[in-house]
């Protein structure tokens, strides 16, 4: 594929976009208005030209209209009229329509037409360096530093031999060895020498190779990160074009920009910060007359704040408004079907969050619909972070988002349950305690009682006794989760799940631990949500949850069975999980199952065999079975029909709508 002709062009010309709309914003307010006003210029200059060099047009014009509109006045830059700010407003958004139009390869695109303003990007082109690239070389140290794994089991072997010719010195030393011991006895201590050479420099070789990795890394960390700073200048854009759009006067402000932090987690809550500041303006900050009224300023303020608090980002979004209308929350809320009697103001404000609640009497571009807090929320949940809202009538309100600093490298805990481990995300565990007994599906934690669940349970394998309850916190609330044992501490690498798990799913993320084998990254909201739903079901009538029969899934590798679980389950289906046919035989004699989700390749018995067993057995032949593989050819697919499988699923081409719509079928149909 032929480079990217607009790679440095990009980073360049957005860093210029985003001096120019910082530069006219700043003439508005009359900041430093000579200054002001010579940046804006500068920059518009120097993106017309490298525009031309590489063939946009369009972007060159809009960059040179900018210019003529601004050059009339140079003169007096402190009284740029708003029908002026108003064009070079434009023409920043006209040059942002070409950037984001820039194709990634290829020949250049056609240059825009004059168009009216664009609307504001789902994220802003935040990275002004090419983090592909730093992503790359952070996934390769991190495969380096597996090599290491190999080197340490080396040492160890080495260290065996060492005592194995300790051993051999002690024999000589025996009584009848009397011919031979002096030979020996110097050949072993020769070789124990030399033994002993080669461990201490491979070990001070493994000691410097693991530090320089670990500095390297950090060093490279550090470069991917980006300043907060740099959604400002669309912040305040947006936080003057709603105040437009109200009728009120709206001075912007932002603080910590210079907090660096990862550009995923930044483009991510770029659309949250957004919504919260239209937020300010469009419910908080009144007219102008009401605010004289009041006694204050004509301008109202709104102040975004970043700042980190140990390994989490605060945003905080501050206005001097009005405040919450708390009554106009509790009629909203009355009307959305919640019951409100009790709430104090504080519980009335924190129902911005929830979804449906809107205070606004008209539904405009801005507000009205009661969406927006909660997609704020459930973003926040979804980064592992969290949200609060507090308010003062009459003084005004405060919104703080918390998010992680980085979504790359993970501090973590490693723990073990029933033979499996698996990582959880350190910021989330809350105390992990000594574990005698649970009281069936709850657990003392301090002064209150929260739902318990072993990890045995929620991994679906043979479950053990439990020794330790580990307390894990998420928006949603807290939970303890039984561990056989906590293993280590450790920093992992997460990475993307496959699509195929569904929200909610108790699978975070996948990581590599030291010797390149795949561990699953547990995510804490899903943890909780598993032990809630377990407590709920303990309580619940034995007989309706035996209405359905469940859906086995058999596979050999955890990551597969967890995420087939959470799709069945996500969908309403009780489920149980195998990790090999013959454990699912073994199940399958002693409980009535629905359906078989079955996987091809399994070491010992394999899926094809599972199911001919099955069909032979005059118990089982009725349950309907499917198997999921990544063996899809014509002939596995005949091998599968013949064996007595209703559907072959690639994983290849997984359709997870289509796969529970054939479920349905058969259990239905069973």
């Amino acid at each position: 594929m032929a480079a990217d002709p607009y790679r440095y062009f990009r980073v360049e010309a957005r860093e210029l976009s985003d001096d120019l709309a910082g530069g006219v914003l700043d003439l508005e307010r009359g900041q430093d208005p000579d200054a002001a006003l010579a940046r804006v210029l500068r920059a518009a200059h120097t993106l017309k030209g490298a525009a031309r060099v590489v063939k946009q047009a369009g972007i060159a014009e809009a960059a040179h209209a900018l210019e003529d509109v601004l050059d009339a006045h140079r003169a007096d830059p402190a009284a740029v009229p708003a029908a002026a700010i108003a064009a070079a407003l434009a023409e920043v958004d006209r040059i942002d329509a070409g950037i984001a139009a820039l194709p990634a390869s290829g020949p250049p695109a056609p240059p825009p037409g004059t168009a009216a303003p664009a609307k504001e990007p789902d994220q802003p082109a935040i990275v002004r360096t090419d983090t592909a690239d730093v992503d790359d070389l952070l996934e390769a140290i991190g495969e380096a530093q597996t090599h290491l794994a190999p080197l340490r089991r080396g040492l160890d072997e080495l260290d065996r031999i060492r005592r194995g010719i300790d051993l051999l010195r002690a024999q000589l030393d025996a009584p009848g060895a009397a011919g031979t011991r002096d030979r020996w006895r110097a050949v072993a201590a020769g070789l124990g020498d030399d033994l002993a050479a080669v461990t201490h420099d491979l070990v001070r070789s493994v000691e410097h190779g693991e530090r320089e990795l670990r500095q390297i890394r950090g060093s490279a960390e550090q470069l991917r990160l980006v300043r907060a700073g740099s959604i400002f200048p669309t912040l305040h854009r947006s936080a003057r074009d709603a105040a437009t759009q109200v009728g009120c006067r709206v001075a912007f402000t932002g603080a910590g920009g210079d907090t660096r932090l990862d550009p995923h987690v930044l483009s991510t809550v770029y659309g949250c910060l957004l919504h919260i500041v239209r937020n300010a303006v469009a419910h908080g900050i009144e007219p102008v007359g009401a605010r004289r009224a009041a006694g204050k300023p004509d301008e109202g303020r709104v102040t975004v704040e970043v700042g980190r608090r140990g390994t989490r980002i605060v945003f905080t979004c501050r206005d001097d408004g009005r405040g919450v209308d708390v009554d106009a929350v509790r009629r909203a809320a009355t009307r959305a079907g919640i019951d409100t009697a009790s709430a104090s103001p504080a519980d009335l404000a924190a129902l911005v969050l929830r979804g449906g609640i809107s205070t606004a009497g008209t539904v405009t571009e801005l507000s009205g619909r009661g969406v927006g807090m909660d997609m704020v929320r459930d973003t926040a949940a979804r980064l592992g972070g969290e949200v609060t809202i507090a308010s003062e009538p009459g003084r005004g309100t405060t919104v703080e988002l918390t998010v992680p600093l980085s979504l790359l490298a993970v501090e973590s805990l490693l723990v073990e349950a029933a033979g499996t481990l698996a990582v959880v995300p350190l910021d989330a565990v809350r105390q992990c305690l000594h574990l005698e007994g649970t009281g069936g599906g709850t657990i003392r934690f301090g002064a209150h009682t929260v739902p318990y669940l072993p990890l045995a349970t929620v991994l679906g394998t043979r479950t053990t006794d439990a020794r330790v309850a580990m307390v894990v916190s998420a928006p949603a609330g807290t939970a303890a989760i039984g561990l056989d044992r906590v293993v280590d501490t450790t920093t992992v690498v997460v990475r993307a799940v496959p699509p195929l798990a569904p929200a909610g799913a108790v699978v975070g993320g996948l990581c590599l631990d030291g010797e390149g084998n795949p561990r699953i990254v547990l995510d804490p909201a899903g943890l909780v949500a598993a032990a809630t739903r377990g407590r709920a079901a303990v309580s619940e009538d034995r007989d309706v949850a035996a209405a359905s029969r469940p859906v086995l899934v058999v596979d050999d590798s955890l990551t597969t069975r967890m995420l087939e679980r959470s799709i069945l389950e996500s969908a309403g289906y009780a489920v149980e999980t195998a990790a090999s046919a013959e454990e699912a035989l073994a199940k399958a004699r002693d409980t009535r199952y629905g359906l078989f989700l079955v996987d091809v390749e399994m070491p010992g018995m394999d899926g094809f065999t599972f199911i001919e067993q099955t069909k032979a057995d005059p118990v089982l032949r009725e349950v309907p079975a499917i198997l999921v593989s990544s063996r899809a050819s014509p002939a596995d697919r005949e091998r599968g029909r013949q064996a007595g499988a209703a559907m072959h699923v690639d994983k290849g081409a997984f359709d997870q709508n289509e796969l529970l719509d054939h479920i349905g079928r058969l259990v239905a149909s069973g």
